[in-house]
C-alpha cells in the first residue's frame, strides 16, 4: 500500500550525503527541470520491495509542469518512479555490475498528465499505472524501450475513458543520468486510444508517436496524456490513416516481430496420444520446455526482425549466451515484443535445461498441422502475414500459458529450419512454418473476416491442399497448461 507525502528535500539543503548515490542522481536531474519545486508531492511504497512489500518501485514524485505556450505545450502534472534502476548499489534490489553498463533495469518511467481546471494537487492513479508496469518488469525481467506498446485493455484511470492502452517513448526533457551503478535513461508512457494501438502494432510505435506529437489534443510535442479525449488522431485527421499509416505499413512494413500470446499447435500428420506430442513431450513425469538453445534462436530471431534494413536471418541454434536484445512478454493482455532487452531470457523456463538435454530434441518434419490462437491474437494474423512476412521477415507467437512458439517465415529468412519443401517443422514445442508469397496473399483474402467486430466462436480456416488449419477460439480453451 502507498501513501502521498512531501519529500523530505534534504538533498535540496545541502545534504546529499544522506541519499543514496542512485537516488541523489535522479533528484538531481528533477531539481534541474523544476528547481521551485524541492518538496514535490510524493507516493511512496510503504512497505519497501526490498522488504517484502509488493510494491517494485520505492517512490514516485509528482511535480507540476507550466508547461511551454511557445511550444504549444499546455500545463500538466509530471511523474517520475524511482525504484526501476539501482538506487543503493549494495544488491539490496538490483545487482551492481559497475558503472560502465545500464543501472538496474537502465531505465526509470515517467508520465505526463494533463492538468484539469481546478486542479491544486496531482492525482495519484497514474503512480499506481507505473508501479503496475514495474511489477512486470521486475517479475518478467524484461525491459522496455522507446515505441514499445502495452495493451491495457482498460482506461488506465478505471473511468469510462477510451485511453485504455500506452506507448513509450524517451521522456522529451528529462536527460540520460550516469551514476555510480551505472546509466539510468528516462521513458515517457503515453495513454493512446485502441485505433492508435492497432496501428503502432501494424505499423511501428515510433511512427505513431510522431503522429501525436503533431496533434495538439493528442498529446502534442511534449505527449501529454489527456484522459478526457474523446477523439483519435484519424478521427480529428482522416488523412492520417492513409496517407502516413498505410503508406507506411506498405512502405515499411510492420517493425513489431513478435507477442506474447494464447496460442498453441497440433501435429495433425499422427494422434495426439503420441509420446512426442509437442504439446506434452515428457520425459519421466515431466513436460518438455524449450531448451536454453532454442529460447536464444527465438530471441535472436525476435532481434533480428527489427533489422528493417537487413536481409532477415535466423540464426543457428547455438549455444553461446549473448547480451543482445529481448523481447518483452505479455503486460496484462497482449504485448508488444519489440527492441526491449532482459537480464534472463524471457522466453525460457528457469528448469528447461533440467527437464529436456538439448541433444534429445530433434528437428521434425510435419506434414499437417493446426495452429489455435485466441481472438485478440488471431487479429494479429493479417498483420503478420502483410506487414511481416510480405516484406522478407518472420513473425513469433511465444505462448504465455506454455512453452509452445509458433515462428512464420517467408522463404527470403535465412537460417529457418523450415524449408519450401518441408514447410512446417518443429524443434520441440517450437513450430516453424514457410510461407510462401502466393500463399500469404491467399491466406489474406480468406481472412478478411477476421477482424470483424462481431466474430461467433471458435471459428475455422482450411487450406486442406496446404494441410494447415487454423482456429480461432474462447479464451478458456487455453487455461489448460498442455495447450
Amino acid at each position: 500500500m502507498d501513501e502521498m507525502r512531501p519529500s523530505s528535500g534534504a538533498a535540496a539543503h545541502g545534504l546529499a550525503s544522506l541519499f543514496p548515490p542512485g537516488l541523489q542522481a535522479i533528484y538531481s536531474e528533477c531539481r534541474r527541470l523544476y528547481p521551485d519545486q524541492p518538496n514535490p508531492l510524493q507516493v511512496t511504497a510503504i512497505v519497501k520491495y526490498w522488504l517484502g512489500g509488493p510494491d517494485p518501485l520505492d517512490y514516485i514524485s509528482m511535480y507540476r509542469n507550466v508547461g511551454c505556450p511557445a511550444q504549444d505545450v499546455q500545463e500538466h502534472w509530471h511523474y517520475v518512479s524511482f525504484g526501476l534502476s539501482d538506487l543503493y548499489g549494495d544488491n539490496r534490489v538490483h545487482e551492481f555490475t559497475g558503472q560502465d553498463g545500464p543501472s538496474g533495469f537502465g531505465f526509470e518511467l515517467t508520465f505526463r498528465l494533463k492538468r484539469e481546471a481546478g486542479e491544486t494537487a496531482p492525482p495519484t492513479w497514474p503512480a499506481e499505472l507505473m508501479q503496475g508496469l514495474a511489477r512486470y518488469v521486475f517479475q518478467s525481467e524484461n525491459t522496455f524501450c522507446s515505441g514499445d506498446h502495452v495493451s491495457w485493455h482498460s482506461p488506465l484511470d478505471n473511468s469510462e475513458s477510451r485511453i485504455q492502452h500506452m506507448l513509450l517513448t524517451e521522456d522529451p526533457q528529462m536527460q540520460p543520468v550516469q551514476t555510480p551503478f551505472g546509466l539510468i535513461t528516462f521513458l515517457q508512457i503515453v495513454g493512446v486510444c485502441t485505433e492508435e494501438l492497432q496501428a503502432a502494432q501494424q505499423w511501428n510505435g515510433q511512427g505513431i508517436l510522431d503522429l501525436l506529437r503533431g496533434v495538439h489534443v493528442a498529446g502534442g510535442p511534449w505527449l501529454i496524456t489527456d484522459m478526457r479525449r474523446g477523439e483519435t488522431i484519424f478521427d480529428i485527421d482522416p488523412h492520417l490513416q492513409q496517407e502516413r499509416v498505410d503508406k507506411g505499413i506498405e512502405t515499411d512494413g510492420s517493425n513489431l516481430s513478435g507477442v506474447s500470446a494464447k496460442c498453441s499447435w497440433d501435429d495433425l500428420s499422427r494422434p495426439p496420444e503420441d509420446e512426442d506430442d509437442s504439446r506434452s513431450i515428457c520425459i519421466g513425469s515431466q513436460p518438455r520446455r524449450l531448451s536454453d538453445k532454442d529460447t536464444e534462436q527465438i530471441r535472436e530471431a525476435l532481434r533480428k526482425g527489427l533489422e528493417i534494413n537487413s536481409k532477415a536471418v535466423l540464426p543457428p541454434i547455438t549455444g553461446q549466451r549473448q547480451n543482445h536484445e529481448r523481447p518483452q512478454q505479455s503486460v496484462g493482455h497482449l504485448q508488444s515484443q519489440q527492441t526491449s532487452r532482459s537480464r534472463k531470457d524471457s522466453l525460457e523456463s528457469e528448469s528447461s535445461a533440467a527437464i529436456v538435454p538439448h541433444e534429445l530434441v530433434r528437428t521434425r518434419q510435419l506434414e499437417s498441422v493446426h495452429l489455435k490462437f485466441n481472438q485478440e491474437s488471431g487479429t494479429l494474423i493479417p498483420l503478420c502475414l502483410r506487414g511481416r512476412l510480405l516484406h522478407g521477415r518472420h513473425f513469433t507467437y511465444k505462448s504465455i500459458t506454455g512453452d509452445t512458439a509458433i515462428t512464420f517465415v517467408s522463404t527470403g529468412v535465412e537460417g529457418a529450419f523450415a524449408t519450401e519443401e518441408h514447410p512446417y517443422a518443429a524443434h520441440g514445442p517450437w513450430l516453424q512454418i514457410l510461407l510462401t508469397e502466393e500463399f500469404v496473399e491467399r491466406m489474406l483474402e480468406d481472412l478478411q473476416d477476421l477482424n470483424a467486430e462481431e466474430t461467433k466462436l471458435p471459428k475455422e480456416y482450411c487450406w486442406p491442399d496446404r494441410k494447415l488449419k487454423i482456429s480461432i477460439l474462447p479464451d478458456a480453451v487455453f487455461d489448460s497448461p498442455l495447450q
